[in-house]
Order: C-alpha cells, then sequence, then structure tokens
C-alpha cells in the first residue's frame, strides 16, 4: 500500500490552554460538525490549497470587494480581508443561540422603547439616568415620538463569542446601524469558489431566506395609509464610509435605491426623494448613518450628510427609519452592566445568553469591585459603542494604561466613576485559520474569534436570523486584534445540518409566475453622477486620441516645432494637459473624476464595468511612471485606447435602458459633440496648418470611412462634410445632436401642455442646422457658436433634472 504523500495540514494546530477552541471540544476530541469537512480538506496538496483560495480572492478582486481603511491617505481601499477557512456550527448549537438572542432582541426592544416612551426603567431605578441623559446616542428630540409600524428595532447584529466553559456569551449589541450583512454574502460567494463539491454545500443552510423576510418587511411597513405604496430605500453616507461597497451589495440584492442625505427632503411633515421627476414620498429609511447625523436641524448642527426636517416626518408618523433615531443608545458599553438585572425586572427570569460582565463605575461598590481587580479587567468609557476587543488609547486594560499616561487607576476611578466601566477581560475561543509563516508557506493555527449574528423583523414582526455569515479572526492570539482596522480578518459562518438542507432564494417560485417589477426611482444626485460619468469617460477618450495624434507624429518628426505639434500643445494646454508628459496628469485626472462619479451610483453600476474601469486607471497610473515620448506614448495611448472603448461598449450595451442609462448616453452624446465642434473649430480652420485636418479625421475616428466616401485628397470641405453633416456617420456632430434629440425625447416632462420642453426646443434648431447645411455653412465661428448652444443644452438638462 502506497503511504499518503500529502502532508497533514493540521499538524501545526495546538490547543491552548484555558482556551476553548472551535475544532476541538474540552477532551481534545475533534467536534463531529467538522469531521466530514477535515477529511476532505486533509486531502488537498498545499498547491491545491493556494490554487482554492487564489480563486476566492479572485473572486472578490473581479466583485470589487473592498474594505475602506482609515489612514493618512484619502479614502484607502484594502482588499477584503478573507479568511479563508470557514467556522463551522451544528444547526442545533446555532438555534440554541438564537433561541437566546430571540430573547435578547425583545428585550432590546422593550428597554428602547420604555426610554422613549414612559420612562419607568429610570424612575424605578434599574438604569441611572445620568449615564442616559450622558449618552450623545440618547436623543431627546425623540421621546414621546411612537414609531411607524411599532417598532423602534427592526434589524439587530449581536456579537457574540464563546467563553472558556464552551458556553456562548453576548460581547455587544449593534443596533445603530449594524453592519456586516451584505459581507456575509461576499464571503459565502467566495468561500463557494473554494468548497465547491456537493458536500458541504448541500448541508450548508442558505442566507437568503434571512433577507427575503426582512425585505417583506419594510415593503409592508412602507405602504401608507389605505395600503398606498410608498418608496423603500437604504440612506448611506456615501462613498468615504468604511463599509460602503456593503451598502451597495444590498441595495443591489435587495433591489432598493441607495440614496444620501441630499437626496432627500421634507415637506409638510412628509419625507420625499429627489428624483428626475419630482419629489417622490419615501415610507421607510434603512438608515446606514449614525442617528445624530440623519438630522441637522433637530440633532447634530455640524452633520454634512444628513436632511433637515427628518425628524419630524418620523414624528409625523409619515417615515419608518430602520433603526429608529435614538437606538445607538442600546450599544452603550454601560448598558451591559444593568441587562441581566432588568431581564429580570421585565422578563422575571435570567438571560438565556449571559452578556460579557460589565459593571458601571458609578456606584461604590462597583467601583471598589473594579478597582480590586482590575488586572483581570478591561476600563474605558462608559459610553464607548465600541465592542470590548476594540481599545482606545485611553482604555486599561490588565493593570495598566495602553495610551495616555494618568496618575494611577485608583485615582481615575475616583475621579471619573461615573464615566467608566469595567468589563471581565475577555478569553475568546480560537478556530482554524491559514497562516502565512514568511517565504510562502502556509500552515493552519487556532486563532481568536468573534461571531457577528444577525437578526431581523419578518412581515408578521417576528424575528428572523440569518444561518451563518460572519465571523472575525484575530491576526494573532491578542484578541484586540480582531478589528479589521487593525489587520484583522473576516470568515464565513457555516450552520450545518446532518441531512442537506432547504435551499432559500430570493428568486421568485415557479407557481407565482413572472412579475416584472418596475425599474425603480432614479434619484436626482443619480442621474447627474451618471450624466458626468459619460461626459468624463467621452473627455478622456478624445484627450486619448489627441495625446495619441501628438506623439505618433512627435516620433515621424522628431521636431517638438513641428506647426502640427505646436497646434496640438496650445489645443490640449487649454484644457490643463501637459504634453510634456508622455501619459499627463490631467489625463488621469479626468479618469479619477469617472471613477468618482462611477463609485457614487455602484448600486446602479455594474459589477464588470466598474472593475474595467478601475483596471483602465491602475494601468495609466503604472504607464505614466514608465511610458517614454513618441512612438512609446502613441502606443500606451493605443492601449488605453482599446480599454475605454471597451469599457463604453460594455456599459452600454450592457445597462438596462431605463432613465438611468438615458442620463448616461446623453451625457456621453453631449460632451462627443462638443469635443468634436472644438476639434473641427481648431484642425478644420482655415487658417490651421498643412496636416491638421488629418489630425481631426485621426481624431473622429473616420480615416478609413473617409477614403470609402470621398476618394480624394482631405480638404477642409470633406472632412467638415463627414464630421460635422453626415447623419449616418456615428462619429459625426449631426448624429449626436440626433441622438441627444432622441434621449431628451424619452426624458420625463419631454413635453410642457402640447409642446416640446425647452431642453428639446434647444436641441432641435441645432439639429436642423446641421441637417440643411452645406460645409460652407459651418464656419470656424458658427463652430464655436454651437458650443456654447450646447452648453445651454447642459444647463437645461442640470436645472430640469439634476438639482
Amino acid at each position: 500500500m502506497t503511504a499518503n504523500p500529502t502532508p497533514n495540514l493540521f499538524e501545526a494546530y495546538h490547543l491552548r490552554p484555558g482556551v476553548a477552541d472551535e475544532l476541538f471540544d474540552a477532551e481534545g476530541e475533534m467536534r463531529p460538525v467538522w469531521r466530514r469537512f477535515v477529511d476532505r480538506f486533509a486531502r488537498l496538496s498545499p498547491t491545491e490549497v493556494t490554487a482554492r483560495f487564489e480563486r476566492a480572492d479572485q473572486y472578490l478582486r473581479d466583485a470589487g470587494v473592498f474594505f475602506r481603511h482609515y489612514s493618512n491617505e484619502p479614502l484607502s481601499e484594502r482588499a477584503w480581508p478573507l479568511s479563508h477557512i470557514p467556522v463551522i456550527l451544528h444547526e442545533k448549537e446555532w438555534d440554541t443561540i438564537c433561541a437566546g438572542l430571540t430573547q435578547r432582541a425583545d428585550l432590546l426592544e422593550a428597554v428602547v422603547a420604555d426610554l422613549y416612551g414612559p420612562g419607568k426603567l429610570v424612575s424605578d431605578g434599574h438604569l441611572p439616568a445620568e449615564l442616559i441623559a450622558g449618552s450623545k446616542q440618547w436623543l431627546r428630540p425623540m421621546v414621546g415620538a411612537t414609531p411607524r409600524g411599532g417598532h423602534y428595532l427592526h434589524v439587530i447584529a449581536f456579537e457574540i463569542g464563546r467563553s472558556p466553559d464552551g458556553g456562548w456569551f453576548v460581547l455587544g449589541d449593534r443596533t445603530n446601524a449594524p453592519s456586516g450583512a451584505g459581507f456575509a454574502l461576499e464571503n459565502r460567494m467566495a468561500t463557494g469558489r473554494i468548497f465547491p463539491e456537493r458536500f458541504p454545500r448541500a448541508h450548508i443552510h442558505r442566507l437568503a431566506g434571512y433577507f427575503g423576510a426582512f425585505r417583506a418587511a419594510l415593503e409592508q411597513v412602507a405602504q401608507g395609509s389605505g395600503g398606498r405604496e410608498r418608496a423603500t430605500a437604504i440612506l448611506t453616507p456615501g462613498p468615504s464610509n468604511d463599509t460602503y461597497y456593503e451598502h451597495t451589495y444590498i441595495a443591489r440584492y435587495l433591489g432598493l435605491p441607495l440614496l444620501e442625505g441630499e437626496d432627500l427632503l421634507v415637506q409638510d411633515a412628509q419625507a420625499m426623494v429627489r428624483t428626475i421627476e419630482g419629489p417622490q414620498p419615501l415610507g421607510v429609511l434603512w438608515r446606514r448613518i449614525d442617528a445624530t447625523f440623519a438630522d441637522p436641524v433637530e440633532l447634530d448642527a455640524t452633520s454634512r450628510i444628513g436632511t433637515p426636517g427628518l425628524v419630524e416626518a418620523v414624528r409625523a408618523g409619515n417615515l419608518a427609519m430602520v433603526n429608529a433615531l435614538g437606538s445607538g443608545v442600546l450599544e452603550m458599553r454601560a448598558m451591559l452592566a444593568f441587562m441581566p438585572r432588568i431581564c429580570q425586572v421585565l422578563t422575571g427570569g435570567p438571560l438565556k445568553l449571559p452578556n460579557i460582565a460589565t459593571w458601571w463605575c458609578g456606584g461604590g461598590s462597583e467601583r471598589a469591585y473594579v478597582r480590586d481587580n482590575a488586572e483581570n479587567m478591561m476600563i474605558g468609557s462608559a459610553y464607548a459603542c465600541d465592542l470590548p476587543f476594540d481599545l482606545g488609547a485611553t482604555t486599561a486594560l490588565g493593570g495598566a494604561f495602553r495610551g495616555s499616561a494618568r496618575a494611577s487607576i485608583a485615582e481615575w476611578l475616583e475621579a471619573e466613576g461615573n464615566m467608566l466601566v469595567g468589563q471581565e477581560a475577555v478569553t475568546l475561543s480560537t478556530t482554524p485559520a491559514w497562516v502565512d509563516t514568511g517565504e510562502g508557506q502556509h500552515r493552519i493555527e487556532p486563532r481568536p474569534m468573534t461571531v457577528r449574528v444577525f437578526a431581523a423583523r419578518d412581515a408578521n414582526g417576528r424575528w428572523t436570523f440569518m444561518k451563518g455569515g460572519y465571523a472575525r479572526i484575530g491576526r494573532s492570539g491578542d484578541t484586540t486584534a480582531l478589528a479589521m482596522q487593525r489587520g484583522g480578518a473576516v470568515a464565513d459562518v457555516w450552520v450545518v445540518g446532518d441531512r442537506p438542507v432547504r435551499q432559500d432564494t430570493l428568486l421568485p417560485r415557479p407557481s407565482r409566475g413572472v412579475r416584472r417589477a418596475s425599474p425603480g426611482i432614479l434619484p436626482a444626485r443619480a442621474a447627474d453622477n451618471l450624466f458626468w460619468l459619460g461626459r468624463y469617460v467621452e473627455r478622456t477618450e478624445d484627450a486619448i486620441r489627441l495625446i495619441r495624434a501628438y506623439h505618433l507624429r512627435l516620433a515621424a518628426t522628431d521636431n517638438t516645432e513641428d506647426a502640427r505639434l505646436r497646434l496640438l500643445r496650445h489645443f490640449l494646454e487649454g484644457y490643463g494637459i501637459d504634453l510634456k508628459e508622455p501619459v499627463p496628469s490631467a489625463l488621469i485626472d479626468r479618469l479619477e473624476a469617472a471613477r468618482a462619479c462611477a463609485s457614487k451610483v455602484r448600486d446602479r453600476f455594474s459589477t464588470d464595468g466598474w472593475s474595467a474601469l478601475g483596471d483602465l486607471a491602475k494601468t495609466a497610473r503604472q504607464m505614466h511612471q514608465t511610458a517614454q515620448p513618441g512612438d512609446d506614448s502613441a502606443r500606451a495611448m493605443s492601449v488605453l485606447l482599446r480599454k475605454i472603448t471597451g469599457f463604453s461598449g460594455l456599459v452600454h450595451e450592457n445597462m438596462y435602458r431605463f432613465s438611468g442609462w438615458t442620463f448616461l448616453s446623453f451625457g456621453r452624446a453631449l460632451e462627443r459633440a462638443d469635443a468634436l465642434s472644438a476639434v473641427l473649430a481648431t484642425f478644420a480652420d482655415p487658417g490651421a496648418p498643412t496636416g491638421a485636418l488629418d489630425i481631426a479625421i485621426e481624431v473622429g475616428d473616420s480615416v478609413i470611412t473617409h477614403q470609402r466616401r470621398y476618394r480624394m485628397e482631405r480638404s477642409r470641405d470633406t472632412v467638415v462634410d463627414l464630421l460635422a453633416l453626415d447623419g449616418d456617420n456615428p462619429r459625426s456632430l449631426l448624429f449626436q445632436v440626433g441622438r441627444l434629440r432622441t434621449l431628451a425625447a424619452d426624458l420625463p416632462y419631454a413635453r410642457e401642455k402640447g409642446r416640446l420642453a425647452a431642453l428639446s426646443r434647444a436641441i432641435v434648431p441645432v439639429e436642423s442646422l446641421l441637417s440643411v447645411a452645406s460645409p460652407d455653412d459651418i464656419t470656424t465661428e458658427r463652430l464655436i457658436e454651437m458650443r456654447g448652444e450646447l452648453a445651454d443644452v447642459s444647463n437645461l438638462v442640470s436645472q430640469r433634472y439634476l438639482r
């Protein structure tokens, strides 16, 4: 019998004394739920493992999954930190966890309802009044505001860990704007690339059922009086937020519009979305911004991401907020100190799932206990909403300060005890992780972990739980390294059954037939970004063609004083493009402007399109460092030209023909018409040097067409006829202006009181002139005037639809 040459990938997996482990139980026996997975995984060679893990990483790169890393570099992005080996739990253990968390979710609902209602928990002495009043998350304007739909909490995330005795405990409650559910879906998609076999896939509970139930609940709450439907949307802080990718992913997954504060206005206590068709009523906002920033009038006056009047709309019962404004008060670390007692008071029994032992230091006996046991404590702000392992500079851990110096912990507690909590130093369980040991070598080692459990209300108001999906993994044995901002990773969580499980999906069942939904509302801000995305991409392509024309002639003449080159330099300098740079910085700036627009409409933009645009910008930046003047730069421009035309084809051919596509296409046609007018006014001017007409034809991508159409040497008449007046040439002025007229007719309110609206009335005269003109009529002066007329068209679009 031949020995198995595959090394044991788990041979370096050594348990730590006094620490629970997910792979092995307290007796050192492998947990049954892991055995089949380990048996199959151990058969893989290190090369096979690396290849499978790379497939997952490649999927995440292709999907554009990233995490915004806060640093000195603005908007720094890092690859999604996937820990490739999942955390595996049996469905029976998961059901026990969820039963305990159901009790806790109901308890949290009761607490927040009391804090913003009768206030008996404070008046009866179960919560300190000074603690609640001192919290920035307790919002006085929301007192007495009954939430639409009857619930303050609709979605909660619980951070849980396994203690050394094998039981589970709660580290923190996420009630303000819980994150991670969308990333859980991407974790599952990525690990599916690693482990595609029927087992384990058929035995793993899927995540879609959670989202389906939650979406149904949102739609029910959104209905107005008499069953009248109002829009449901997600409110995001915008692309600078660390979890913005998740916001866009969930918006696409659930088919909900993604809004920013500027997309909203409040009229007569009704929240409205600014759309291209005017304000539209909004019924539900799933907010992903901190509650204090939601309304600069009644909450934080410094907020630039909120909407004035939102609190008024909530108080009037016209808007349901998910979760309710002010629910973040439940996230305070100090709240954990009172939850066991509150549970006894409100339910008559203990917490089914305990939380981390916490003492509020505002009481004398509690303060003394924390002081005497400081070596076993984490001591920090009572008002902090961070999890216990998210330690700040002013935190004391193990009897020592981590950051700013103080005289002693005892003096600190006496001076500021009412603003501090002590929490038992947590010892988290470990789970298998694929660890890089250096020089391309890897092994499986235990790493500390927590699991984030997501709960959401269904249409009947009951709590439904995502079955798995999201665990945080430490980069070392240090539990403070779990946070992704400190280098931690994230793993998929598999909830596994003994038999194949039902495969939930958001897809409609065959018996229901096909119901074609509306493409939804288009916020004016989204339309604006799509419009300018089209313009910036076209503007970049035009610059690439002109830069290539310059360097091709430079390579042929090696004479920077050639009249054609001087004309090209002067023309491009007018747009801020310095041709001393083979790949100008201004060109990269145009690409970044396009990426900025695309980033603000990620929920409406294909993953392939986003990846193609990112690849284009990356290539341009690399070439900026390496390209040389002349032929090398011309070749670089050819590469960029192929990439940008590929991007344009991908987006414009595959994008669904709804109003967003119309604005994108309108911006592209308008920019092409304006750029072509400028090129003709310069390079087809009678005073232009010999060879300038060749540049116009080349930049207009019409060299072969000109040869076939005219079969004669180029003249100003032939060039103007082809690039300005030929309606069959897709690069011509007439063709682009005709496109503008057609696209304008597809926009809302294209006709007003039986006649063309102002936008179409501005386009028709330009098209009519081009339709009947001869080349002699299209003088340089007329081309310059036409650019002004096109600028008027742009202003009309902005005034009518984009404000």
